[in-house]
């Protein structure tokens, strides 16, 4: 098909322009600018928000090609070495391979930006800020208390009022206590929830089990219990316009889960590591109980995102491909209720 002759409008010949030709050219440019305009929307996907992502800034030595979704955790022998993931060693095609070192956050921001993806990024403030500053129309920035730090190492009330108040950083997470074995209402914390608060802030939380099936090898302070749903009333209670993620929706908890939801309505949940790190059976049934039991709109479509960059599209797939949800339910996971929890400014996300 031949190029339209452009030429011809703006480089008539000596007898050649006529009004009618004129009006017949600027018709074309019109209806080719809107063809265009078609096709490119039709390419980049609809927007997606990754309610949780992690600040990674270089690839994790050693890190092993994945295969998400096991369908088995394996138990372990403490007289044997004993390896930081209790996953089956199923076969997939194709696994999800960890980026090359020193290429780990270059190659997610790669994905965000095929994906059309904004994520909330999350660590310490130092690696955040090297994100935003790469990508900043895709990154919102979080920053909370470090889950591995002793009261006396966490970060101050003053620093964080900073971040939050003139850095530039919007979300309080990820909260880990679990990995301390704290209940997220311990009072010895409460003060950054105060914060939150006063700030109007949402906080992130994880709550439910570790993933790894070896949180015992790993993370020895670690308690499963701490990650009941239910521990966050004392907090809620006392912080009433607190506006609380529940990170991987509590899961295996689901009915103390769907509990927490019902009497606390500022409460969302985000399916993060859950939607690839158990059995796929697994996945669908407790999130689509979520669904079902008519939190369709509070639920956050979220990644974990750490190690292996494919780990996002794979992610965005199990919902694309959940028949159990209509495409408005798949869209609102996708998109439009993290940016109602968020407070983002509406975009066209049908």
């Amino acid at each position: 098909m031949q190029p339209p002759r452009y030429d011809m409008c703006f480089k008539p010949t000596v007898g050649d322009f006529s009004a009618p030709r004129f009006f017949l050219c600027v018709v074309l440019m019109i209806s080719c600018a809107a063809i265009s305009r078609a096709q490119n929307a039709e390419t980049k996907p609809a927007p997606v928000i990754d309610v949780h992502v992690h600040a990674m800034v270089n690839s994790v030595p050693g890190a092993s090609p994945m295969c998400p979704n096991t369908p088995q955790f394996l138990a372990s022998d403490p007289k044997e070495k004993e390896e930081r993931f209790g996953w089956a060693k199923n076969a997939c095609t194709p696994p999800l391979y960890p980026s090359a070192p020193g290429e780990y956050m270059k190659d997610v921001l790669a994905e965000m930006e095929r994906l059309n993806v904004t994520a909330v990024v999350m660590g310490d403030p130092q690696s955040v800020q090297k994100w935003k500053e790469a990508a900043p129309n895709r990154v919102i920035a979080g920053t909370g208390i470090d889950n591995q730090a002793t009261a006396d190492k966490r970060a101050t009330l003053e620093e964080l009022r900073k971040l939050f108040s003139t850095g530039g950083f919007k979300v309080m997470g990820e909260i880990g206590l679990q990995y301390q074995g704290l209940s997220p209402s311990d009072m010895s914390v409460d003060k950054y929830f105060a914060l939150a608060e006063e700030l109007d802030v949402p906080v992130a939380i994880h709550m439910g089990t570790g993933g790894s099936g070896r949180a015992n090898i790993t993370s020895p302070n670690f308690r499963g219990s701490k990650g009941d749903p239910l521990l966050l009333e004392e907090l809620l209670a006392r912080h009433p316009k607190l506006r609380v993620q529940v990170m991987h929706a509590g899961y295996p908890l689901i009915d103390n889960m769907l509990t927490l939801l019902q009497a606390n309505s500022h409460v969302y949940v985000d399916v993060a590591g859950l939607i690839w790190s158990y059995p796929i059976k697994e996945v669908n049934r407790y999130i689509e109980r979520l669904v079902d039991a008519g939190f369709g709109d509070r639920v956050m479509f979220g990644t974990d995102q750490m190690i292996w960059p494919k780990l996002m599209a794979y992610s965005i797939s199990i919902i694309q491909n959940a028949q159990y949800l209509t495409p408005q339910q798949k869209r609102d996971i996708l998109y439009n209720n993290a940016a109602r929890f968020l407070r983002l400014e509406a975009k066209a996300a049908n």
